[in-house]
């Protein structure tokens, strides 16, 4: 695996771009300019050579390679060992990174930061609320057991990250406000959340993935519990620079991606033994316990077609974040680059009829 990107964080991206960019731009590796892509335009038929991606999506990545798609792209693909949203908000700013895989939060935030985004892909949980990414996570001795008991707590919060807003949008369903809890902001990377909770930094923190396994099965025995939000916290996005969309190599070399990414989805779930063996397992050390934990938590992917109902949910988050946080209220639709919408879902579709 090549070595992690190192950013530079005085290269940033310019003001955000009209509707028709002008200039020209070439792909890497090759010389000849191009005429830069309109946004909006059609998307090219065919990728040129030379054209290169480089792509922060760390876990995705395995099985883009294990499916053996990755061996079918006809452009280079650089990985990235960047990950969520300030990274890859990091990695934008510095142009170092052309697509980033995210929740729904970051694509608001680098627009509210200057660095106009769209989201070129999309996936959910079929059965969301049976299949949640993240449980509140309760300190050893604090006693909640309904998102209302969380008033006067020691909330963990992380502006700019799905968990963050998570955290609002459970205060919103309570009836309550920020200032009926204490907001102490930390990363939500790593175990930085379970720790937190565990030494009584936080009394409630949300928690996903295996932490909630081991936070439960670690500290469970002091008194730590976990409880259900009851809200949706499964969308998935892949994004991109809107200035990345402007060159025509990379922007026909992203649906390629896009086309990949949801098939490598559909291996995953019918190969869970070995996913659980050759990423949980081998490549990050977890026991074929927790792996399969992992995987009977996510589900079924729901990959659709039109993301109609998905522009409609994000933007009630943005307004629920814009009147929250006083940041300038936002189009969801502008987030998002609609002339890649079916692609994910055709290439499923295609996949089916072999």
């Amino acid at each position: 695996m090549k070595p992690p990107i190192i950013l530079d964080r005085r290269a940033l991206l310019s003001a955000a771009l009209g509707a028709v960019a002008l200039g020209v731009t070439a792909c890497a590796g090759d010389d000849t300019p191009q005429a830069a892509l309109a946004l909006g335009a059609p998307l090219p038929d065919s990728v040129p050579k030379g054209t290169k991606l480089v792509v922060g999506d760390k876990e995705h990545q395995k099985a883009i390679e294990f499916s053996g798609e990755a061996e079918k792209f006809s452009f280079e693909v650089e990985w990235a060992n960047i990950s969520g949203g300030p990274q890859t908000l990091e990695a934008f700013r510095a142009k170092a990174l052309d697509i980033g895989s995210v929740a729904d939060i970051p694509p608001i935030h680098s627009h509210w930061t200057n660095i106009p985004t769209k989201i070129v892909a999309s996936k959910f949980r079929q059965d969301p609320l049976n299949h949640p990414i993240y449980r509140l996570g309760v300190a050893p001795g604090v006693t909640v057991t309904t998102i209302a008991d969380i008033r006067g707590k020691k909330v963990a919060y992380s502006p700019g990250q799905a968990q963050g807003a998570l955290v609002l949008r459970v205060l919103h369903k309570a009836g309550l406000a920020k200032e009926d809890v204490k907001l102490v902001e930390l990363p939500s990377t790593g175990d930085v959340y379970a720790t937190a909770l565990a030494s009584h930094q936080v009394d409630v923190a949300p928690i996903g993935g295996v932490q909630v396994k081991r936070y439960e099965t670690k500290y469970g025995r002091d008194g730590a519990t976990t409880i259900a939000h009851g809200l949706r916290d499964d969308p998935g996005h892949l994004y991109v620079p809107a200035t990345v969309l402007t060159d025509p190599g990379k922007a026909a070399a992203i649906r390629e991606y896009v086309q990949a990414w949801a098939r490598a989805w559909r291996w995953r779930e019918a190969n869970p033994d070995e996913w659980i063996e050759r990423y949980y397992v081998k490549d990050q050390g977890l026991s074929a316990e927790d792996g399969k934990w992992l995987v009977e938590n996510a589900g079924v992917a729901d990959i659709p077609p039109s993301w109609t109902e998905a522009i409609a949910r994000h933007q009630e988050t943005i307004d629920l974040l814009a009147r929250e946080t006083g940041n300038k209220r936002l189009d969801a639709a502008d987030l998002y680059d609609r002339r890649y919408e079916s692609v994910a879902a055709e290439a499923l579709a295609t996949e089916n009829l072999r």
